[in-house]
């Protein structure tokens, strides 16, 4: 039993430590996971949206986002091939991955499998950020495997895109509930200043206080898995200020378009009720 973070993570309580000790325990051979596998289909939810941002008639980007995978012993193996299946289909020209690859401890296996569902998708340019769970067990294990699967982990720094799509920086922020996110030193990077078109990518939507006002069209990020029990009128808990505010969907908050992913793995409880996973696809002209 662990009581404390085991990486870089903040916030990580003994009582949480316990809950995951015994978590452990009830989910062990991941039996939940291999259970919902065979009783049903993975529900996969497509969500496409069109931006315009003034490219200047450049061809249009294609940016694929995913989230929360928590890759464990209560998310469906079926529910992440076709989801990564359904990405590598777009076939993107800059695939972005969310944070929380995991559900509890970062393991070899975890990391084999990580890698196995990014390499899957061939962008010319993946990018990947951090989320709580990442932080608070080992993350070397998740960034190793993320750039073994050919996603560049971004900590707090931008990075501008090839041509023809150079007119275009992502920007990538450490998560803002466990990490340190920085995004004075990310959006002063001359290749982002420079930038006609900014991207935005942070684990929760309490990233927005960090990105807004910064010039950035598109903020995309996940965390709240829109509730992942709700009822047809809407979540019944999500945490996080922002995140009950915002909890799944497309929001315009003045000039910025911000994305809230359901994600697609389960935390606590192996039950989604009303929220069902989602990949998405934004094309940026």
């Amino acid at each position: 039993m662990k009581l404390r973070s085991s990486g870089r993570g903040r916030r990580y309580s003994a009582l949480r430590g316990v809950v995951e000790a015994a978590q452990a325990v009830a989910y062990v051979g991941a039996w939940p996971a291999r259970l919902f596998d065979r009783l049903r289909p993975p529900r996969l939810e497509v969500v496409t949206h069109r931006l315009p941002a003034g490219r200047g008639g450049r061809p249009a980007l294609r940016v694929a986002f995913a989230s929360d995978l928590h890759i464990g012993p209560i998310t469906s193996p079926a529910l992440l091939d076709a989801a990564f299946a359904q990405l590598a289909a777009w076939a993107p020209d800059v695939l972005i991955l969310g944070g929380d690859y995991v559900f509890l401890e970062a393991t070899p296996a975890v990391g084999a499998r990580l890698e196995a569902l990014v390499g899957r998708v061939a962008a010319p340019t993946k990018l990947a950020v951090l989320g709580n769970h990442d932080l608070w067990t080992d993350h070397g294990v998740i960034e190793t495997a993320l750039e073994r699967g050919g996603a560049r982990v971004l900590v707090n720094e931008g990075l501008r895109l090839p041509a023809p799509h150079d007119d275009v920086a992502v920007v990538g922020l450490d998560d803002p509930w466990s990490g340190a996110p920085d995004a004075e030193r990310a959006f002063a990077d001359p290749d982002v200043t420079s930038a006609a078109v900014r991207i935005a990518a942070v684990h929760a939507p309490e990233g927005q206080p960090h990105v807004s006002g910064r010039g950035a069209a598109l903020m995309l990020c996940g965390h709240t898995h829109g509730g992942q029990i709700a009822t047809p009128r809407g979540p019944i808990i999500v945490h996080g200020p922002l995140g009950h505010r915002w909890p799944a969907g497309l929001y315009q908050i003045d000039d910025l378009a911000m994305f809230v992913s359901r994600g697609l793995g389960t935390v606590e409880l192996p039950l989604r009720l009303f929220a069902p996973p989602d990949v998405a696809l934004f094309t940026i002209s």
